[in-house]
């Protein structure tokens, strides 16, 4: 068992809120170590949006260039009802100089890991977190490398975004509560045959759910849906074609019961998750890292009190996006049948409603509430 050098802050967690919290302190001057259990980076990506939000934080990094060089600007949504579109909503036009870009999360992942490279820091892969402690003046862990060998270290500050099965929230002794939907959801990346545009996100209404569609790249398209079939309807024609990826998974809205204890903290998927409905899960965690790091700087200059109010600035934040994401997500699920037909007639009108139509879209953009660094 070897005992490592200690370093002022150490990140659990090697995916888009770990690594933009690690760039976001290295920008700061601030030594940081980041370790990840997978043994290689994610291929595959879930979150595709980078919302205006994110765009700013990272713009001084260089980050945000590169996402928007290589992503797509997307202009907006598309609402259907089979194959007749009953709604659309224009983001450029109501969030005019604020993009919305599509990019794969696992490219996104790789921007900011080549950022920080460049800066000096590698990611270290392999590693798991084994047991945590805490006193007064430091945080005293135990890692596990892939040959096998413990490692005892400690650090300052330590930062958990080692997602929703966060083994650092369960070092913590925190809960994660919440609910979740019975239903599996599927995914699939598909090449398609579509006269739908590229440029716009679509969602369709089902009989027994609903789906929704994005380009990607070329003529391969995101589709995801919680009907039993979503490749069997598909909007009017659109073909389906060759399967590059596909994956099932569950719905659950779930809060950690804090999101601090002492001198760790939590951020991501570690902290909240939430449907992909409102593209905000990967950008509401790397709006967390951001609030960390300003945080964290503080705290290592003796203002230890800091951390502390990284929880109260958070936990409001988290939970106001996770309730307003449930109920879009509630609502737009089809189900049951009764809420369904409600839906189908009531959103297409609602969405028609200037005021609503701008909060849909500042909901979107992560800019429904103030990013706050301090309280």
């Amino acid at each position: 068992m070897t005992v490592a050098v200690r370093a002022p802050v150490l990140i659990v967690g090697a995916g888009p809120t770990g690594l933009a919290a690690a760039l976001f302190l290295v920008q700061r001057g601030i030594a940081v170590r980041i370790v990840d259990v997978a043994p290689a980076p994610t291929t595959t990506s879930k979150a595709l949006l980078v919302n205006p939000r994110t765009l700013e934080i990272l713009h001084d990094s260089g980050v945000a260039a590169r996402i928007m060089t290589e992503g797509t600007r997307l202009t907006g949504a598309c609402l259907h009802r089979g194959a007749k579109l009953v709604a659309s909503l224009d983001m450029l036009a109501l969030l005019p100089g604020q993009p919305l870009i599509g990019i794969a999360q696992a490219r996104t992942e790789a921007l900011l890991t080549e950022a920080l490279q460049a800066r000096g820091v590698m990611v270290e892969r392999g590693v798991s977190l084994q047991t945590l402690h805490q006193n007064a003046e430091c945080v005293m862990l135990t890692l596990q490398h892939a040959d096998g060998r413990l490692e005892n270290t400690s650090a300052a500050l330590v930062f958990g975004a080692d997602g929703a099965r966060s083994t650092v929230r369960h070092q913590l002794g925190l809960a994660f509560e919440g609910s979740a939907f019975p239903e599996p959801w599927r995914l699939w990346d598909v090449q398609l045959q579509t006269a739908l545009d590229p440029q716009r996100v679509h969602i369709v209404f089902l009989p027994d759910g609903f789906m929704f569609l994005m380009a990607l790249q070329g003529d391969v398209w995101r589709v995801l849906g919680n009907s039993a079939d979503p490749l069997a309807q598909l909007p009017a024609n659109s073909v389906p074609g060759k399967v590059s990826w596909q994956s099932e998974f569950h719905i659950a809205h779930r809060l950690a019961s804090r999101v601090c204890v002492q001198r760790v903290a939590l951020g991501g998927d570690a902290a909240h998750i939430h449907s992909p409905l409102g593209a905000r899960g990967m950008n509401l965690g790397i709006e967390d890292a951001w609030v960390f790091a300003d945080c964290a700087a503080d705290a290592l200059d003796g203002g230890l009190q800091r951390i502390r109010e990284y929880g109260q600035m958070r936990e409001v934040v988290h939970y106001q996006v996770v309730k307003k994401i449930a109920a879009m997500t509630r609502l737009m699920r089809g189900k049951p049948a009764a809420l369904a037909r409600i839906r189908e007639w009531a959103i297409p009108q609602l969405v028609k409603l200037p005021s609503l139509r701008k909060q849909m879209a500042v909901t979107i953009a992560g800019m429904d509430h103030p990013l706050r660094t301090h309280l």
